[in-house]
This record gives structure tokens, sequence and C-alpha cells, in this order.
């Protein structure tokens, strides 16, 4: 996959409002969960997901919090890959805490 120009990242991100870029190559988010063990739900289901495209992201687990961060290394950037997955996430998010 190509990596985005800075004008495509600012677009991605509107369809994904609670992630933020950093660094210019990266986008972030943290999760809050009720408990400790249902963020582990969610991580795990992000861990399958990546798996599967062969794309994982950085997962950083503080208790009820999991923090999230995406990029693609080959394009040494952000791809359109990065916010489908975001996205994706951002799914699994609301099917989990539900």
């Amino acid at each position: 996959m190509d990596k985005l120009t800075p004008a495509e990242v600012q677009e991605k991100l509107s369809s994904v409002p609670e992630w933020r870029l950093t660094d210019e190559k990266w986008i972030e988010r943290k999760y809050r969960f009720r408990d400790y063990l249902i963020g582990i739900v969610f991580v795990q289901q992000v861990a399958n997901l990546s798996e599967q495209v062969n794309h994982h992201p950085f997962i950083s687990i503080d208790y009820k919090v999991v923090t999230l961060r995406i990029s693609s290394w080959n394009a040494r950037g952000l791809t359109a890959l990065d916010f489908e997955l975001a996205a994706k996430y951002d799914e699994f998010f609301l099917q989990t805490k539900s």
C-alpha cells in the first residue's frame, strides 16, 4: 500500500474521530473499559484481526486503558489500511463495551 499524503491523512482522520495523529506517521487511540478483563477481550479481537491481515499495532495495556498505535513500516508512514483497521478496532470497542 502507498503512503498517504498529509492531506489524505487529515481527510481519513475525520472518519475515525477518536484517533489522533502522532509524530506525523502514527495514529493512536486510548480505549477505556469498565474492568481489566473486558479490555483483554478487546485486545484479543484486535490481535486476531491484525494477525489475519498481517498488520499489527503497538498495544499497551494499562489496567482499564488499552492504547493502540498504528503505522505502516513498509510505507514508512500511514496508509489506507491503517485507517481501515482503526475503524474496525472502533467497532470491536463498541461491541465489547456493550
